[in-house]
């Protein structure tokens, strides 16, 4: 199976170019210097409207703020109207990730997979969800249990580093080895932040895994 590369990108501006060097799927989101946040309305229906004709998925980030991943009521209200908008502007799919004092928000997950799931209701068709890097700041001991609780709720994948943030991807191979190897297929294990079009295919062969997450996943 091809190797397919999820290009992250900030705005439109580099989407085409992205797109005509190999990328088959565009992670969508603004401010990457926080980490990502949600895009603008103009952005997503731009990107939407440019990559899905061309057979690219849209993944749009779903995040009010930088900083950490507890979301107060008033967060997630904001969190779950963004979700309605992103799908309404024919986004592919969402990407957050809820966690608290190193543990699976398992509460404010759920609250977000609800939107999700009326979403499709309201458009009659599937939206892909992504747990992103959050997953990363849930305490080791219990990554398998949540890559368990994610799969069992339907989650498409998770976008992980295998380790804290500033490490390298190469130190992290044997931690995204195992999870790789946890979820057995029930759900996508998806590396990303140091991976690039110059690496991206030794990581995906020391893993084994068929896709791949990065701002420099090709070569532009």
């Amino acid at each position: 199976m091809a190797l397919l590369r999820e290009f992250c990108a900030e705005n439109m501006e580099r989407v085409p170019a992205a797109i005509e060097a190999g990328a088959a799927r565009v992670e969508l989101c603004d401010n990457l210097a926080v980490g990502g946040t949600t895009p603008s309305y103009g952005v997503i229906k731009a990107t939407a409207r440019y990559a899905r004709p061309r057979g690219v998925a849209v993944m749009t980030m779903i995040r009010p703020r930088g900083g950490d991943f507890a979301y107060s009521a008033d967060e997630l209200a904001i969190m779950r109207d963004d979700i309605a908008c992103a799908c309404e502007l024919d986004t592919t799919g969402v990407v957050f990730g809820c966690s608290r004092d190193g543990h699976l928000d398992e509460a404010a997950t759920d609250e977000l997979l609800g939107a999700v799931r009326e979403a499709e209701k309201a458009r009659g068709e599937r939206v892909q969800v992504t747990f992103h890097m959050a997953f990363d700041e849930i305490r080791a001991d219990e990554q398998f249990a949540a890559i368990d609780w994610l799969a069992e709720r339907g989650v498409t994948r998770i976008l992980t580093h295998g380790g804290v943030a500033g490490t390298s991807i190469e130190d992290n191979l044997g931690r995204l080895r195992e999870l790789v190897e946890h979820a057995a297929g029930r759900i996508t294990i998806l590396p990303g932040a140091g991976i690039t079009w110059e690496n991206v295919e030794h990581v995906a062969g020391e893993l084994g895994v068929v896709e791949a997450h990065g701002t420099k996943i090709v070569r532009l």
